[in-house]
């Protein structure tokens, strides 16, 4: 059974979250305070976390960018702040989803399944695989010799296949914390990214242009 992490100060709010995903077939854990939030990830490996933005000791963010430094367990926030550049911050610190409160418990469980159905610390489509521990793309068992940069964007695509991002989602989503990053040189990463996969021997193109729309990773037939 797959354990979430619930941090939130607030009782009640904790106790109707932590009874929608019990009732969705989850064990749940509480905690409250933000200092005991990063021994507890390190020691007990959740498989998902959703935390309060703004908690006692260390917030949110600060506990978000700790657990990245080891861990890429999904991370869900919740927060009363509802500016763009609060979801920004919080993405940048590695926030998977962010949830504005007041917000729907069930939509929030739905969320929680569709994060965990496509992230895991191996992550596999077919002959296609993915290490996040080790930052490695690999096809039939061979690794394809993406950039830091390249991973990035290959990674948010490929373990959300189907789903279309612009170029703008992009640079929020991956390289907010890069300078200099413009719609030019994301298309410039696609086009080493299909490069490299087509020296590997990936015969069909799986990083799809949907035009006037973004970039989107295609499941191969």
């Amino acid at each position: 059974m797959q354990q979430i992490l619930v941090v939130e100060d607030n009782p009640d709010i904790a106790l109707q979250v932590q009874r929608f995903l019990e009732a969705n077939g989850y064990r749940t854990h509480h905690i409250v305070k933000g200092d005991d939030v990063v021994d507890y990830v390190r020691e007990n490996k959740p498989d998902l976390v959703i935390m309060d933005l703004v908690i006692p000791g260390k917030d949110g963010l600060q506990c978000c960018s700790e657990i990245r430094e080891f861990s890429n367990i999904p991370v869900i926030m919740l927060t009363g702040k509802s500016e763009e550049v609060d979801r920004l911050i919080g993405l940048e610190a590695g926030a998977d989803d962010y949830m504005c409160k007041p917000f729907s418990a069930p939509e929030l469980v739905m969320r929680v399944q569709a994060i965990l159905r496509r992230t895991s610390e191996h992550v596999y489509y077919s002959i296609f695989s993915l290490d996040d521990e080790k930052h490695k793309v690999s096809y039939k068992g061979n690794e394809i010799p993406l950039t830091s940069l390249e991973f990035s964007l290959y990674r948010l695509l490929f373990k959300n296949p189907e789903r279309i991002y612009s170029r703008q989602q992009i640079i929020d989503m991956v390289y907010s914390n890069v300078g200099d990053i413009t719609d030019r040189t994301i298309d410039s990463h696609i086009k080493n990214i299909r490069k490299k996969l087509k020296d590997s021997g990936v015969k069909e193109n799986i990083i799809e242009s949907v035009y006037g729309a973004g970039y989107r990773f295609r499941l191969p037939a």
